[in-house]
């Protein structure tokens, strides 16, 4: 049997550990009809913790539920490509150009974007783009829009968007078809936490926070190696529990270092044609699971954030494995108490350090104290 851990960015795991409630927020919602509060959500966390494998396991959820999905991951042009998939069914897009201008309550208006089609020219916004898809779908079901690293996206497109969705949402509801029968809109962003406040504090996308939020964080242990258990002994393999927990204990109960260490221990029993995995196997599986995760984790995480940042994070270096102080952080940067102060809230808003102590933090992602003293 092939390998069951996924450790490829966005690869859907066999088992989403810790995650199920999520799983089950969301079916109820799409089961309760127009207007469940789990038809909206806000997913975040931290690179390397299955973001991307949880809207991957929404839209699976939906199109099982006879709804359509349309996922994107944000960058220069979504609107536009969300536009000619809409309409892909029946024209052929030959090209579209988006040009949100997004008015304020009371104001005029909005004009979204236009698509010229082939053999054709028609004005096309995108609110009208998701009703003509809507009205050739069954009553009651309706479009899941999934949107990653929606921290990369122009704030104006993600605007477009959640007003494009608030509006059909509105006009289902003057329609007077009962909530079941009611063509559904699902929406669906993840993004890192450093950008969670930014996206709902904007005066259009206000309707987001009443979206349910979902911040991944790190998986108990016992979960981990249970998860560890059934995965091996489902793909062929038995693994032990003396085993299984110290593969656990290595994860740290990062997400995507279980998936890492998972592959590698069971390629390493696979290697010795072996029908369990053994204590060795568990060892080299760490051994090649660290080695992979600074490059896949660490590295990118460290470069998405600001330079001060970055000096943050290199003054807590010589403290490693220990915790560091505040105190000891500002001295070595050779900045005041209040610049260590300011760039503590952000650094632990983004998940990159938390609390240790009563003035003292620590490194929050697996590993990275290992990283960044080698790496600078």
């Amino acid at each position: 049997m092939p390998n069951p851990f996924k450790p490829t960015a966005g690869k859907m795991p066999p088992v989403l550990i810790g995650r199920d409630g999520i799983v089950d927020e969301f079916t109820e919602a799409l089961e309760n009809g127009a207007g469940a509060p789990g038809r909206l959500m806000l997913i975040s966390g931290q690179r390397g913790f299955g973001k991307t494998v949880m809207l991957t396991e929404l839209a699976r959820t939906a199109l099982a539920s006879g709804w359509e999905v349309y996922s994107e991951t944000a960058s220069a042009g979504m609107v536009d490509r969300l536009v000619a998939a809409l309409n892909s069914k029946g024209s052929r897009i030959s090209r579209a150009s988006i040009a949100p201008s997004v008015g304020v309550a009371g104001l005029a208006s909005v004009q979204l974007g236009s698509v010229e089609l082939a053999g054709a020219r028609a004005a096309l916004t995108l609110r009208e783009a998701i009703e003509a898809r809507l009205k050739k779908l069954p009553r009651g079901k309706g479009i899941l829009f999934t949107v990653d690293e929606a921290q990369a996206a122009r704030t104006e497109e993600l605007v477009a968007l959640a007003t494009a969705v608030q509006h059909v949402i509105g006009d289902e509801d003057l329609g007077g078809a009962s909530d079941d029968e009611q063509h559904g809109i699902a929406l669906a962003f993840a993004a890192l936490p450093s950008i969670v406040d930014e996206v709902v504090s904007n005066k259009v996308l206000t309707f987001l926070r009443r979206a349910l939020f979902f911040n991944l964080e790190s998986v108990p242990l016992p979960d981990v190696r249970n998860a560890f258990i059934e995965s091996s002994l489902a793909s062929g393999k038995a693994i032990d529990k003396a085993c299984a927990e110290e593969a656990a204990h290595a994860t740290q109960g990062n997400p995507y270092l279980v998936q890492l260490v998972g592959y590698y221990m069971w390629q390493a029993a696979q290697a010795r044609h072996s029908a369990s995995i053994e204590a060795d196997d568990v060892e080299q599986g760490i051994i090649d699971a660290q080695g992979q995760f600074p490059r896949a984790v660490c590295a990118p995480a460290y470069q998405s954030l600001t330079y001060a940042q970055q000096r943050f994070l290199r003054a807590m270096a010589p403290d490693y494995p220990s915790a560091s102080t505040v105190s000891d952080i500002a001295k070595r940067a050779g900045k005041s108490m209040s610049w260590a102060g300011k760039y503590r809230t952000s650094l632990e808003r983004a998940q990159m350090i938390r609390t240790a102590d009563w003035g003292m933090v620590e490194y929050a992602i697996p590993y990275f104290g290992e990283w960044i003293s080698t790496a600078f």
